[in-house]
């Protein structure tokens, strides 16, 4: 069930807590909603889900463009925690959802017990940004959830044997329908801040990465994704050797987390942040 909360700010947000176990914090990509998440949850292990609407998405008040920032992104995340009366959360960070977890490594660690990364790294590939820029904000020319499932396998390069039904589960998820066509599930005041963000000067994102020093630390990568590169995840391990790790074939940017490769690497996470967590020497 959705239920709201307020951040320091005043903002009412959406949110679900869902069964019991390790506390969980799963957060979505840059225009994505707690649903993105929905795939994933009949397979994983018990475990407290928290999810969470960023501002400006899905159910959440929208705040303006201004607003619509990874540290104040970040602020709203442990705002949730203190609302539940959670100490410390793993957290599964979707592309978006990842830069706010790294950013939590570096600014709030004692409040983490590990990190997952979805296809985010400190380096993000140009290419995938400029993607990305094409489409955030605008509404789909589709006028019809089964058209646009049709469109999906063409518009989406790097996937492949995705069935239709996960195409139609995909656009039903993302889009509502109205009597003038689909529409974005989110302020379209995202594209502003969006290209701000893209249009200012690159910050190396590598001391965040580092800051999950002595986190249990997982990744999973589109084996075909165009935003984070095979050399950054090359890079990453090279740092953290004991990163769990799977590149998911057929997958782009991002993977659903109901694949196989992708239940591997979340279970044994899982498995890792129990132990530190029963045994932290």
């Amino acid at each position: 069930m959705t239920r709201f909360f307020t951040a320091a700010d005043g903002a009412l947000l959406a949110y679900r807590d869902e069964g019991e176990g390790i506390p969980l914090l799963c957060l979505a990509g840059l225009t994505r909603t707690m649903g993105d998440f929905d795939y994933m949850i009949p397979h994983l292990p018990p475990c407290r889900l928290i999810r969470m609407d960023y501002r400006g998405r899905g159910q959440s008040d929208r705040t303006g463009a201004a607003s619509y920032t990874v540290p104040q992104e970040a602020r709203d995340a442990l705002d949730l925690l203190d609302h539940l009366g959670v100490a410390r959360a793993a957290v599964l960070g979707t592309s978006r959802g990842g830069l706010i977890a790294m950013l939590l490594a570096a600014t709030a660690k004692d409040r983490l017990a590990g990190i997952c990364l979805n296809d985010i790294g400190p380096e993000i590939a140009r290419s995938g940004l400029e993607r990305i820029m094409d489409y955030v904000g605008r509404n789909p020319r589709a006028g019809s959830h089964a058209e646009l499932a049709a469109a999906l396998p063409r518009n989406m390069p790097g996937f492949a044997n995705v069935p239709l039904d996960r195409w139609l589960a995909e656009a039903r998820l993302h889009y509502t329908a109205s009597d003038k066509g689909l529409r974005i599930t989110y302020d379209p005041a995202l594209r502003e801040a969006f290209l701000a963000a893209f249009k200012g000067p690159e910050a190396d994102l590598w001391p965040l990465f580092d800051a999950c020093a002595g986190l249990p630390l997982a990744l999973i990568r589109g084996a075909n994704s165009d935003l984070l590169t095979p050399a950054t995840a090359a890079e990453m391990r090279h740092r953290r050797p004991d990163m769990i790790f799977a590149d998911v074939p057929d997958r782009a940017h991002i993977p659903f987390l109901d694949e196989p490769e992708s239940l591997a690497v979340l279970r044994s996470f899982l498995d890792r942040v129990r132990t530190q967590a029963t045994d932290p020497a």
